[in-house]
């Protein structure tokens, strides 16, 4: 296969919790994923030249070895000493530093493609490693999982058979929120949620979306404010303005709430398009 197109979805955090620091100066987190259908399209195409390019007109994404696309690239052709390069064009939706995993997915998506493209034919096992050496929530996006409970680093993933489909409205601030800042930030002794991964869980099973929406939560909210203390007058705006429960996703800035329908989730969007620039209407994946 010389070329192949993929899309790569972005995810929301329906909840967060931080269990502890690690040895390795990371957290363990127990959290609850879901993939929405806000994505972004990245094709390849095997060349001749050996050289790695990226072609993307977004101007927050990087070109170069700061690219996580670039940076799988590069490692898969150094391990395998290929002689071939790739032209790899990403068409960017998912906002840069927003909480919603566009980073990752897109990393995980060249995993895919590279292998694709190249021959590879690695497995499973071979993929998940390299997608941990590359950030945390990469590995969630190499399995077929619409819903997922993240351990460990959040790269521990365990699928949960969620057989429906909810919309979202989410609403993200032009304000790039990195992951790092917030959890050197974070406040271990003033946590104090619960995990509500099983509570969730059992909620969206049920489709009772107004318990869903009350267990909406993240431990990470603190600390994101106190990055960004703005963040916390947005949120409360957002919230005012849908009259939803409403959660940052990650290490934010991205809020999002629950919506019964597409009708309202529109409505909705109307009106905080008021306000905020970036306001997205998005469906389970």
């Amino acid at each position: 296969m010389k070329s192949i197109h993929l899309c790569s979805p972005a995810k929301l955090n329906l909840s967060l919790k931080v269990l502890g620091k690690r040895p390795d100066g990371y957290h363990n987190l127990s959290t609850l994923f879901e993939k929405i259908n806000l994505y972004d399209d990245i094709y390849f195409k095997r060349t001749l030249t050996g050289k790695i390019r990226i072609f993307c007109s977004h101007p927050q994404v990087p070109k170069g070895p700061k690219n996580l696309v670039y940076q799988v690239a590069r490692m898969l052709q150094d391990d395998f000493a290929l002689a071939n390069g790739v032209d790899i064009k990403i068409i960017k939706r998912i906002p840069v530093a927003a909480g919603l995993g566009g980073g990752s997915s897109n990393a995980a998506t060249a995993l895919l493609g590279l292998d694709k493209v190249w021959r590879l034919d690695l497995s499973q096992t071979q993929m998940l490693a390299y997608a941990k050496r590359i950030g945390s929530d990469v590995p969630l996006f190499l399995y077929k999982d619409v819903f997922s409970h993240g351990t460990e680093r959040g790269d521990k993933i365990k699928g949960l058979k969620i057989n429906k489909k909810y919309w979202h409205i989410v609403v993200t601030p032009r304000l790039k929120v990195y992951s790092a800042e917030v959890f050197k930030a974070l406040k271990m002794g003033l946590t104090k949620t619960n995990d509500n991964v099983n509570i969730l869980t059992c909620a969206l099973k049920k489709n009772d979306l107004a318990k869903a929406s009350q267990f909406l939560s993240n431990e990470l909210e603190a600390a994101i404010v106190r990055v960004h203390p703005q963040l916390f007058k947005i949120k409360n705006n957002i919230k005012t303005i849908c009259g939803l429960d409403v959660c940052f996703s990650g290490s934010g800035p991205s809020v999002f709430g629950l919506v019964a329908t597409q009708t309202r989730a529109k409505k909705l969007s109307r009106l905080l398009a008021r306000y905020y620039s970036q306001v997205f209407v998005a469906r389970t994946w």
